[in-house]
């Protein structure tokens, strides 16, 4: 199973000012961090952003602020009591006509309409790994959507901490990913106009 971009959504957890400095190896899961919401911009992939506390923790990296569309500001550790899935799944809006009149593939494409785009590979990376990012991810499992980890892009004060978020997540379904892993499959060929922009970044 490869990810694809058309059905990819990015959540970057609290890549706070404050805390960053705390994380092991921190600058260099930033800086995967800036690269994949680079690339997911180019492709059209969404991108959110959370921050846990932010009046205590300051706001994410300016950088990558501004490559979200959204950023969330959420008190519990997962962002989805907060309100990440109805930024994820947008409820259903309702719709003009009556659909039982339509034919049956059109039916289904109003239904995927009514709730949200049909994004449902979430692809997420944050700090810290064994908390907040773990905690986020495994409650995005339980409410059905395919969650991949991006490793690289993830950090927590310690290695162990990390490494055990990686264990437990790998444990419940989530997939373990890098930053190259998502770009490349995002791609899927040299062909792709965004080739060479995203080769720029990565190298």
């Amino acid at each position: 199973m490869l990810l694809d971009a058309s059905e990819s959504q990015l959540v970057l957890v609290d890549y706070q000012e404050r805390l960053m400095p705390a994380i092991h190896d921190g600058a260099a899961a930033l800086a995967n961090a800036r690269r994949l919401a680079q690339i997911a911009r180019m492709l059209q992939v969404p991108v959110f952003g959370t921050e846990q506390n932010p009046q205590r923790l300051g706001p994410n990296d300016a950088q990558l602020r501004a490559l979200c569309q959204r950023t969330l500001a959420k008190m519990h550790f997962s962002a989805v009591p907060d309100g990440l899935v109805e930024w994820l799944r947008p409820p259903a809006r309702p719709q003009g006509g009556n659909a039982r009149s339509l034919p049956r593939h059109l039916q289904k494409q109003r239904e995927q309409q009514a709730s949200g785009d049909g994004r449902e590979s979430i692809v997420i990376a944050g700090c810290e790994a064994h908390v907040c990012l773990l905690q986020t991810a495994l409650e995005l499992l339980d409410d059905e959507f395919e969650v991949w980890v991006v490793t690289d892009a993830c950090s927590s004060r310690t290695e162990r901490s990390r490494d055990a978020a990686f264990d437990r997540l790998a444990g419940a379904g989530a997939e373990l990913v890098t930053t190259e892993m998502v770009a490349f499959e995002w791609l899927r060929s040299c062909e792709h106009p965004a080739f060479k922009d995203m080769l720029a970044l990565i190298k």
